[in-house]
């Protein structure tokens, strides 16, 4: 074990709601800690995000303790000794000690410990088995410190070994190799998930839609992918060919823009330049219907788009709204880099939504009806029929001008 170092302006273990966790747990024989992420990003000076504790206690005795100090204890995972405690509001996901018996995939049998280092040699990667104590002392048994120091992702013990435990970890290697990593990825966890990158099928399209809308908004997300393409692990995953090229140029089309990282838009950028890959990532991603809606509609038309077309890119935004119209002009003008990466009809394009107000369709039903339309399915004809024609007249709002629309369409809908 390294010797403790100390977490340097760690008021956040001092104050709040984890503050009293800490206290109420850490008394009377047990032990409590910080562990894993929220660890690694305060020593990196990076937002903390979940707070995760582990602790000597077991869970009952967590409930018990919880429960005597007025918190809320939810048994989200007791089985393997994780009890979610709610202080003032605030979620605390709180894990006992374990040792892993047998492991195999995501269900390993684990036994409820007090040595620390058996914990922290259970888990992924040496820069997520860091812990801190109240106090803001940090404990490192596994080399996590020197390993963060050198921005470098490694595998706790024999990299195989923790692989075939849970194959996400090849995505997870990937993922926080392109957050906290630098330059190429560790050469013994890269040749490790290479060779183990048949258990990627075996892993819930779920899970791995999880870890890959997390890593393509990653620092380094571009080299890694390129790493994971050569590696010959991207493909299986996509189920088609990454567009790298238009990922890396969405990056910069995002700081152009002035807008932040969209883990759809960026997804989009990768694996999709027809409608057949937007469908594809849907189903082998298992992506919500809103998800896969956005990259239908990315894939639709992106290469039409004419950042000089002012009348035109009023009307796509009408149709699609804001994201819509987003989603699809920034994939646009990725796609277009470098040529209209400069150009300033791109800027103004992708700024539209901030400078026009999209106004509504001034026409309902009761204006054809007065005009002899009869509800049904010429009513519905007439409504799209004008508002097609006002579209593409550039929305006028003049009455005059409605009112043409409006008698055109009518005496469109007539019987022949």
């Amino acid at each position: 074990m390294s010797a403790p170092a100390l977490l340097q302006g760690a008021a956040w273990l001092r104050e709040g709601a984890l503050a009293r966790l800490l206290d109420v747990l850490g008394r009377d024989g047990e032990e409590v800690r910080v562990v894993g992420g929220a660890v690694r990003n305060a020593l990196l000076g990076e937002p903390l995000g979940d707070i995760d504790l582990a602790t000597t206690a077991v869970p009952t005795e967590v409930i018990r303790r919880a429960e005597a100090a007025g918190f809320k204890p939810v048994p989200t995972g007791i089985e393997h000794g994780t009890v979610t405690v709610v202080v003032g509001g605030r979620p605390f996901e709180v894990t006992t000690l374990r040792e892993d018996v047998e492991t195999f995939g995501r269900h390993a049998t684990v036994h409820f410990g007090r040595d620390w280092h058996k914990d922290a040699a259970r888990r992924d990667f040496t820069i997520n088995a860091l812990s801190v104590t109240a106090d803001g002392t940090v404990h490192d048994y596994v080399g996590g410190l020197d390993d963060l120091a050198a921005r470098r992702v490694r595998f706790i013990g024999e990299a195989a070994a923790r692989i075939t435990e849970d194959y996400l970890r090849i995505l997870r290697f990937f993922r926080f190799h392109a957050a906290y990593g630098e330059g190429l990825p560790d050469a013994a966890g890269l040749a490790a998930c290479i060779a183990e990158r048949a258990g990627l099928a075996q892993l819930s399209r779920e899970r791995v839609r999880m870890e890959l809308l997390k890593l393509v908004l990653a620092r380094h997300a571009t080299p890694v992918l390129a790493v994971m393409v050569e590696s010959g692990l991207l493909v299986p995953v996509l189920g088609g060919v990454p567009y790298l090229a238009a990922f890396e140029n969405m990056a910069k089309v995002e700081a152009a823009a002035g807008v932040a990282a969209d883990p759809v838009q960026r997804l989009g950028a990768l694996g999709v330049c027809v409608e057949e890959d937007a469908r594809r990532l849907g189903q082998r991603l298992r992506l919500s219907h809103a998800e896969q809606a956005r990259l239908i509609s990315m894939a639709d038309g992106w290469w039409r788009i004419a950042p000089a077309d002012a009348k035109g890119a009023r009307a796509l935004l009408y149709r699609l709204g804001r994201e819509g119209f987003a989603d699809r002009v920034l994939l646009a003008w990725a796609r277009a880099w470098p040529q209209g990466a400069a150009d300033e009809p791109w800027r103004a394009l992708a700024a539209l939504p901030e400078h026009w107000i999209v106004p509504v369709f001034p026409l309902k039903a009761a204006d054809f009806i007065k005009r002899g339309v009869p509800v049904g399915p010429r009513l519905g004809a007439a409504l799209r029929e004008a508002e097609t024609a006002w579209i593409a007249a550039d929305f006028p709002s003049e009455a005059s001008a409605i009112e043409r629309i409006a008698a055109d369409a009518a005496t469109a809908a007539e019987p022949m």
